[in-house]
């Protein structure tokens, strides 16, 4: 079987999974939520295992505590923290391998990188401040961390602009807006539509994330 023919079909697997994730949010079915969920980022651990030469430690780790997360957050109520707590050592994990992809001196740029998380950030605490009780800390660190990752990926973007640069972007920002939405629907108005569009958002995002690291492994 060819490299192509496995990436083909562990792509495939991974698209299955996703939908019957997604259908699973829509039609709040729980108990096949709780199968497909676990699925999205082992079958696109094995997406990327069969894509690259020489597999990186450290993608694997952000694949590995983004399973947990979806895990932890399958039981919100007992869990949230925790799956607060893996989705945070994820990003932080996105956050140095792209910094690690920079190779120019970037501090000028760096600043306006940073100035368009930043506000939105700033945005999204102000609507939600009121309701974060002892949740105010946990919530500003995750901030930040999800505000440096679109930073660093903005970053590489204008230091080489490429299809992979744009894809790991692209990516970074669908991760923020979904984070968002899920602070949004826990702390400031719960909606069906955010339960929905941050599943969609979150799986378009880690895809592109993945597929522009292959790109970059390759």
């Amino acid at each position: 079987m060819t490299k192509q023919t496995k990436t083909t079909l562990a792509s495939l697997v991974f698209l299955i999974a996703a939908i019957a994730d997604v259908y699973a949010v829509i039609t709040q079915n729980k108990n096949l939520e709780m199968i497909f969920k676990p699925l999205l980022m082992t079958t696109l651990a094995v997406v990327y295992l069969v894509s690259v030469k020489k597999p990186s430690f450290w993608v694997l780790s952000a694949l590995f505590f983004s399973f947990w997360g979806d895990v932890f957050l399958l039981n919100k109520e007992k869990f949230f923290v925790f799956g607060l707590a893996s989705f945070l050592l994820a990003h932080v994990i996105y956050i140095k391998i792209v910094t690690d992809l920079l190779h120019k001196e970037l501090t000028t740029k760096m600043i306006t990188s940073a100035i368009p998380f930043v506000v939105l950030f700033i945005g999204l605490l102000s609507l939600i401040y009121v309701n974060l009780g002892e949740m105010l800390v946990p919530v500003i660190v995750y901030g930040i961390t999800i505000s440096t990752f679109g930073t660093a990926a903005l970053l590489h973007y204008r230091q080489g602009k490429s299809t992979s640069s744009s894809w790991l972007l692209l990516g970074a920002v669908l991760f923020i807006a979904s984070d968002s939405l899920i602070a949004l629907n826990n702390f400031y108005t719960p909606k069906r539509l955010f339960d929905i569009s941050i599943i969609v958002l979150y799986i378009v995002a880690q895809y592109l994330i993945v597929k522009a690291l292959i790109a970059k492994s390759n």
